[in-house]
Parts: structure tokens; C-alpha cells; sequence
């Protein structure tokens, strides 16, 4: 039989359009005669939980933002899996309490369950939309863990929307975000990638620079009942998702690493420039920085695939893994211009804080 529930993943920058799509998929799912369910993270997790850019504030200030927003969404996933555990059993959920209180305020808010006159004999469908960014891969890799774990479909529809549209529509929202998060969210984006990413396969990429089709709409139908249909099955033997697992946290690791050493290489070159250095050894330093980051981040790959066999892959901190790695990398640049006779001291205050 059918799966009775699918996971949607609706993953894009902030303002793509993703909660319009939540309200408009979940308008025609009814329509089937299943139940849906929006789990949008906007409405469980608190404001102030959400402040994951760089700012000018002290390294243990910064590591308490980012711990407090991970046991948020980690809340979110408990709620979501008490739920999976039985559909039709909607009994509050028991986690952190400002996200259960929200996630209990939100089942009975929405009527999940389709009314007993469109139901037929046996359970309906339910599908669950879940209205997040979701803008790394391993975000997505948790909920599609938990449909793996209690064999229900997954899927994931990605909002494609150019920055520029997104923060113009943010303006017009009641509560918009700042545009540094629009913009640096979208340098961390990591859009559904079903060639790499096995798990990925069940994924529809919708350009949301305007309105969505009537088409669209169908597409994602056409998707959910393919995943309801096709639910997902414990892997008995996982030695090969072992290896898919750690080829997708050594990409996400290097990928985030390459774009910040971008910034320190390009900070180091301003630097270079302010000191008025001759143009020949602007050239040299270029060079030898290129080589630098290059080699950089083949270490940090081979560095990471090394230690994950050691590591629960699923805990991996990704970002805190970067970040050591990044000062290990501002010293080597610092190494690279006091050797070009260029004083590393001399970048800004901003300039430190920005990478």
C-alpha cells in the first residue's frame, strides 16, 4: 500500500515565494481528498533564533546564536517525527518549549485530517509541507532521514528566484528580513543537486521570479503522489550511503570554506594594494594565494573524509569545522604577505570581522 504521509521540502532564499506555495499547494492537495499539514519554521522558531550572519561581536557570543538557532530547528525535527510516528494521533508534541507550544498551536489550528465525508475506507494521504530556506544540504538531509527512518515519502521543490527580486519583495513584507541576509543566504545556497546527491533524486526546481503556473502547481502533485506512492525504506546495507554521506559533508565543508577564503584572499589584496606595493609583486602575491587556497582546500577535503569515520555524520557541526579551518587559513595568508614584505596588521577592523 501507498505510503499514508510525504515529506515536502520547500527550500529557497527568503521572500522566493515559498510560504504563497505552501498556502496554494495545500489549497489543491485538499482538493484530492488528502490532509496537509504547513509546518512553516517562520511561525516556530523565534526572531531573534534566526541571526546566523557574521556580525561585530565576540566568538562566544556568535557560538551561542548559532546553538541556540540549531536547538530550535533540532526541536522542530522532534515535533515533526512525533508526528510521523502516528498521523492520526495528533497529541501535543513534547520538546523545547517555545517551539512545541507553537507546534501544538499550529495542529490545532490547522485541520490536517480531510473531513470523514472526502475520505474513503482506508487512511488519506497527508502531506507535510515544510516552509523553511533550507538553503544547505544537510538541513534537507535530516528531514529526509526521518522519512527514511518511518518509510514515507520525501520530496523536494526548490524556489528559484533571482537576489534582486527577493529583496524587493521583502520590502514589501510585514516583517522583512534584513537584506545582508538575503544576500549572504544566497552565497550559502546549496539548491538540490540529484546528480551528486542520491538522495536528492525526487526534486523539482520552480522559477518563482513570477507568479507560479497552474502547471507548476501540477508538476508538484504529479511529485508528491510520486513520493507517496514510492515511499523510502531503511538501508539494510549502507555502506554505500556511508560514502555518498561523506562525500556530501567534505563538499559542504570545502564549499563553504572556498567562498570565505575567497573573501580573505580579496581582503589580502586590498591590503597588498593599500600598502602600495609595486605591480609586479601584486601579481606574485595573486599567484602564490591562488596556489594557496587551492591546495588549502584539497587538504581540508582529504583532512575531512579522513576524520568522518570517527565522526556520527550526522551530527558533523559543519560550520564550526570551517571556521577552524579558516583561521588556520588566515594565518597561512598572513604568512604569505610577511613574506612579500606586507604587513598583515595593517587590514581594518571591518575587513577582520568580514570574513
Amino acid at each position: 500500500m501507498p505510503a499514508p504521509v510525504c515529506l515536502c521540502v520547500l527550500c529557497g532564499l527568503p521572500a522566493s515565494g515559498k510560504s504563497s506555495l505552501a498556502q496554494v499547494a495545500s489549497a489543491q492537495i485538499r482538493k484530492q481528498g488528502w490532509g496537509t499539514f504547513i509546518i512553516s519554521y517562520d511561525q516556530l522558531i523565534t526572531e531573534d533564533a534566526f541571526d546566523f550572519c557574521s556580525s561585530v561581536e565576540d566568538e562566544s557570543s556568535q557560538t551561542k546564536r548559532q546553538t541556540r538557532w540549531k536547538q530550535h530547528r533540532q526541536a522542530v525535527l522532534s515535533c515533526l517525527e512525533g508526528f510521523l510516528k502516528d498521523p492520526e494521533d495528533l497529541r501535543p508534541c513534547e520538546t523545547e518549549r517555545s517551539v512545541g507550544e507553537r507546534f501544538n498551536l499550529e495542529i490545532q489550528k490547522q485541520q490536517i485530517l480531510p473531513p470523514p465525508e472526502r475520505t474513503s475506507s482506508q487512511a488519506p494521504w497527508v502531506t507535510v509541507l515544510l516552509d523553511d530556506n533550507f538553503y544547505y544540504q544537510s538541513m534537507r538531509y535530516e528531514v529526509y532521514q526521518l522519512a527514511r527512518k518511518y518509510s514515507v515519502g520525501f520530496c523536494q521543490v526548490f524556489l528559484h528566484c533571482p537576489v534582486d527580486v527577493c529583496l524587493s519583495r521583502n520590502q514589501d513584507r510585514g516583517q522583512p528580513v534584513s537584506d545582508e541576509v538575503i544576500v549572504e543566504m544566497s552565497k550559502r545556497m546549496e539548491p538540490p543537486n540529484a546528480v551528486k546527491n542520491q538522495w536528492e533524486q525526487s526534486s523539482l526546481t520552480l522559477n518563482s521570479t513570477s507568479n507560479l503556473t497552474d502547471i507548476n502547481i501540477q508538476n508538484l502533485l504529479q511529485l508528491m503522489t510520486l513520493a507517496l506512492e514510492n515511499p523510502l525504506s531503511p538501508v539494510q546495507d549502507d555502506s554505500e550511503q556511508r560514502d555518498a554521506d561523506r562525500e556530501r559533508c567534505a563538499s559542504s565543508v570545502v564549499h563553504q570554506a572556498d567562498q570565505a577564503c575567497r573573501r580573505l584572499v580579496s581582503q589580502a589584496m586590498v591590503t597588498a594594494r593599500e600598502s602600495k606595493v609595486p605591480p609586479e609583486v601584486l601579481r606574485a602575491l595573486a599567484k602564490d594565494l591562488s596556489e594557496q587556497k587551492s591546495v588549502f582546500l584539497e587538504d581540508l577535503r582529504r583532512h575531512v573524509l579522513r576524520q568522518l569515520p570517527g565522526w556520527e555524520r550526522e551530527t558533523v557541526d559543519v560550520e564550526r569545522v570551517v571556521d577552524r579551518a579558516l583561521n588556520v587559513f588566515q594565518q597561512q595568508t598572513d604568512s604569505v604577505l610577511q613574506r612579500h614584505s606586507i604587513n598583515a596588521g595593517a587590514r581594518s577592523d571591518s575587513q577582520k570581522y568580514s570574513a
